[in-house]
């Protein structure tokens, strides 16, 4: 048996939670697994547009979670991976005209390359010099989880002092590079200084959450219609406890035994469902009241494998959730 993550237990429902919302490419169909159309992203603004004063700088996010300080009602982040030169001419314009704040996830090496689709630094300077908050996601935009300890540390150094050089400091927000993750990346992250990190797995985040495997709904065009994006936005955490396995990442035991304590909200757990990527809907053990725990059909295959677990909330629309990226080398 693998040991379990001990949580921390004090509850993490209502304003003490908020979703993050995952970008990438803005109006660049040739890759649609990582852009959303320029009209869907829109729409995703008019929706935030009726939701006055609940968009806030990540930092801020992070900060409040931490301690389990009040954030607003329906709090969200929005951030974006990796540079492209579609968020500087693309979502940058509207992102402004809407006032509203994002954070950007850099890995420096293309953008010292000068890659074609990147943006410069002359132009990552412009956002930041305007409010932006940058993060980072190393320099080569590196399988972490894949990689040895000492490759992860390197990377992570050398990224840091481009970002010294050009920005002034390193920043103090990480993203995992294709949200891939292990107990050990996540040790890296912290011993590197930074404040919290984010992978790519659907969640919301709460203070129940280890803050250096933090969740976030990503968008792309075939997951970014306005209902899609409404049931994110308006999702509260499923906080669970005792989650099995501790490493997303799977080694000598695949499929994992995977398992966890639902201690918030409590009512209702029947309607529990969970899904893999892989598989589709899986078969879901009660153990005791709370105690669930989920079975594979067969082991994750090579690569990234995500879990969802839903429940229904109080309204209509609204969904308690819970997600886990997993990685087999």
């Amino acid at each position: 048996m693998l040991a379990a993550v001990a949580t921390p237990s004090r509850p993490a429902v209502g304003a003490e939670s908020a979703v993050v919302i995952m970008y990438h490419r803005f109006g660049e169909g040739t890759y649609p697994s990582t852009n959303i159309r320029l009209n869907q992203f829109e729409n995703h603004l008019a929706i935030l547009a009726d939701r006055p004063n609940t968009v806030l700088p990540l930092p801020e996010i992070v900060a409040a979670l931490k301690p389990g300080r009040s954030l607003p009602e329906g709090a969200v982040g929005i951030t974006i991976d990796d540079a492209y030169l579609s968020v500087y001419t693309e979502a940058w314009p509207r992102l402004k005209a809407a006032g509203l704040p994002f954070t950007l996830f850099v890995a420096t090496e293309a953008i010292d390359k000068k890659r074609r689709g990147y943006m410069t630094w002359d132009q990552i300077r412009e956002l930041a010099a305007a409010g932006v908050t940058i993060g980072s996601q190393t320099a080569t935009h590196l399988h972490m989880a894949a990689a040895d300890a000492g490759r992860a540390r390197a990377d992570i150094a050398a990224s840091n002092v481009r970002f010294a050089a050009e920005l002034g400091a390193p920043p103090a927000l990480f993203a995992y590079p294709y949200g891939e993750a292990s107990l050990e990346t996540m040790a890296i992250t912290r011993e590197a200084g930074f404040s919290a990190a984010f992978g790519q797995h659907s969640g919301v985040a709460a203070p129940s959450d280890d803050p250096y495997y933090l969740p976030r709904f990503a968008m792309n065009e075939n997951y970014a219609d306005g209902s899609r994006f409404r049931l994110a936005i308006n999702a509260k955490p499923l906080v669970v406890s005792d989650l099995i396995p501790a490493d997303p990442m799977v080694r000598d035991i695949n499929p994992p035994p995977v398992g966890f304590t639902v201690t918030a909200p409590r009512a209702g757990l029947g309607r529990l469902a969970c899904y893999i990527s892989h598989e589709g809907q899986a078969r879901l053990e009660r153990l005791g009241e709370h105690r669930v725990e989920v079975r594979f059909k067969k082991p994750l295959p090579r690569g990234r494998t995500r879990l969802n677990c839903t429940l229904p909330g109080d309204k209509a629309g609204q969904w308690y959730w819970f997600g886990r990226q997993f990685y087999v080398k």
